[in-house]
């Protein structure tokens, strides 16, 4: 009496080998994984790219706003010049520290950079205190305004962008994505710290 075929194996129509369910379901959980691995790694990468977009996006609006108060500071340097004109080292310490801030090419070096301008603007703001004609001047009135303005938006800017890197950092160095951050050359990005003072508008007292 011929013998059936082990438990686990069929044999095909043809009377040819018996081929092995278990091992063909093995083959399909494998490739299943497999699939399901690469896919969360296509995920993870977009994830990272589209983060470090971000921040580059982000980082553009700060330019943007960064330039904004360097055409400024020239005008408001002049129109206080032109009641104090003595005050000499005040405007070489204001023209000095928006050249650093034009010059700058890091993030650490605009930050730093930003620091000089707002002591610098600081020393400025203490000079026009001394002179009320000034302070009512209304040329003065207007690009104190401005830089207000500027000031308030460059400390939005700056806290949305430390936000995404924030999160961009997190992906590049937790497990899973920190495997495929590795792999795809993905770095951390740098904070753009800067001190508190520089975060708001210049206090001018009127």
């Amino acid at each position: 009496m011929p013998s059936s075929p082990p438990a686990g194996n069929r044999v095909d129509g043809a009377g040819g080998r018996p081929y092995d369910c278990a091992g063909m379901i093995g083959l399909w959980i494998a490739l299943g994984v497999a699939g399901l691995l690469v896919l969360v790694a296509i995920a993870l990468y977009n994830r990272l790219v589209r983060y470090r977009n971000q921040i580059d996006n982000a980082w553009s609006q700060i330019d943007v706003q960064l330039r904004r108060r360097y055409d400024l500071i020239p005008n408001l340097v002049n129109t206080v010049k032109g009641y104090a004109a003595h005050e000499k080292q005040t405007f070489e310490n204001v023209t000095a520290a928006r050249a650093a801030g034009v010059a700058a090419k890091t993030v650490g070096e605009q930050a730093q950079a930003e620091n000089m301008i707002t002591q610098a603007l600081r020393q400025l703001m203490a000079v026009v205190e001394n002179y009320p004609e000034l302070k009512a001047n209304q040329n003065f009135l207007a690009l104190q305004e401005e830089l207000t303005g500027t000031e308030g938006r460059i400390a939005f800017a700056r806290q949305f962008y430390n936000d995404q890197v924030l999160t961009y950092n997190n992906l590049v160095q937790q497990f899973p994505s920190s495997v495929i951050a590795s792999m795809g050359g993905f770095s951390t990005r740098e904070f753009f710290e800067i001190e508190e003072a520089a975060t708001g508008p210049v206090q001018v007292q009127f």
